[in-house]
């Protein structure tokens, strides 16, 4: 199979890589020569670093990297069978690229958006032919992330969904198929790890560290919300944000942080530039706080921190299952292999028991009386009827 890749940025050179690895023709296109030239070295001090470890040998090296072509015209993607867009999140430049693509591609192409946001329907109106349109969002990094969300849009034709999960699944990645809403599953599910954090952080209930720890240790997740919003990036963590809220019409759940707006307008980043809300040396390691650290931690208070983010991620993934986003399997398969969730939420809220759930996050509601905490109708039918997710 003949595979475009348009985008050789970090995340556009992992999916070349990992349709490479897979055995089909790669073509990685950019305008720009020199971030062809570092996508090529990249590539080659990862597969580098395989044959270290063991993972492949010589011989896999060069099949994988055979298997690439780096071209800087858009025209040398015409006979692919499927192109896959990695370019920058703004809609004009993603419907422009799309609109000239289609002049030199066959019928049968499938084209594709890598978006992590953006409507798929809105690119696809872009096109001459929108039924052949559909969105592959891969996770960073894309070699070793093992999910990626599948989504049609309004005009996609059964038959490019079909084919696109039979292209992914030989992929050997695990496919969420998700309806084309704002943030897809993941980064509409996910969204109050982050923002019931800081609004915990906010309410002076706990510093950073404190809740990291509460997180990690109570709960099991490898990162906490801060360490992690300082990985991603606070700019380009806000901005998400940002656009979830705007899409779903300034619903009050998805409200962003003052405390990462104005990190981010300081130009405290996280680790790309020193400081977030921990402080970095040269090598990106953490060498303290930005607000200074905890004491000990009481075992009651990290419990109070993880059951209330636990329960509005639970409250999340419920209601996008309530609204038909995706199926509960793959609500539950987006979080553990999309964003290395210890447990999926819906299987946790089973564990926790829906009257917990309803009863937690009533007892928000009933403190604050903010549509932020208003409990999902899945949830309270649900204890009603003394169901289960599984």
């Amino acid at each position: 199979m003949k595979i475009g890749i348009i985008g050789s940025g970090t995340m556009g050179s992992g999916i070349a890589q990992v349709a490479a690895t897979s055995g089909c023709n790669v073509k990685l296109y950019d305008t720009n020569q020199d971030a062809l030239d570092k996508a090529e070295r990249a590539l080659e001090k990862i597969l580098a670093r395989l044959i270290e470890k063991g993972r492949i040998d010589n011989d896999e090296k060069h099949r994988i990297q055979s298997n690439i072509t780096y071209v800087n015209s858009l025209k040398d993607l015409k006979d692919s069978d499927l192109t896959i867009e990695a370019i920058v999140e703004n809609l004009d430049i993603k419907k422009k690229v799309f609109s000239e693509l289609e002049g030199y591609v066959s019928q049968q192409c499938i084209i594709a958006s890598n978006t992590s946001s953006l409507s798929i329907a809105s690119i696809a109106a872009s096109l001459q032919r929108p039924e052949r349109c559909i969105g592959i969002h891969f996770f960073n990094p894309a070699p070793l992330m093992k999910l990626v969300e599948v989504i049609p849009a309004v005009q996609t034709s059964d038959s490019v969904l079909d084919e696109t999960v039979k292209i992914i699944s030989d992929w050997k990645k695990t496919v969420a198929i998700a309806k084309d809403t704002p943030g897809f599953i993941v980064n509409r599910v996910a969204r109050p790890f982050y923002g019931e954090s800081l609004r915990i952080y906010e309410e002076g209930i706990a510093d950073f560290a404190t809740i990291d720890w509460s997180l990690k240790t109570v709960g099991g997740f490898r990162m906490g919300p801060f360490e992690l919003m300082d990985f991603i990036g606070n700019d380009v963590n806000y901005t998400v944000t940002e656009t979830v809220f705007e899409a779903f019409y300034y619903d009050a759940r998805y409200k962003p942080s003052f405390t990462q707006k104005r990190l981010s307008e300081a130009g405290y980043l996280g680790r790309k530039s020193g400081k977030g809300y921990y402080q970095y040396d040269e090598s990106g390691k953490p060498i303290g706080v930005l607000n200074g650290t905890s004491s000990a931690v009481e075992k009651s208070l990290a419990e109070q921190i993880f059951d209330r983010v636990l329960v509005m991620l639970i409250n999340e993934a419920a209601d996008a299952l309530f609204l038909n986003i995706a199926s509960a399997e793959d609500i539950d398969n987006a979080m553990t292999k999309g964003v290395n969730y210890p447990k999926g939420l819906l299987a946790w809220a089973d564990e926790k028991g829906i009257d917990w759930c309803v009863d937690e996050m009533d007892k928000l509601y009933n403190e604050y009386h903010e549509d932020r905490y208003r409990c999902s109708p899945l949830l309270r039918r649900m204890k009603r009827q003394s169901k289960t997710f599984f």
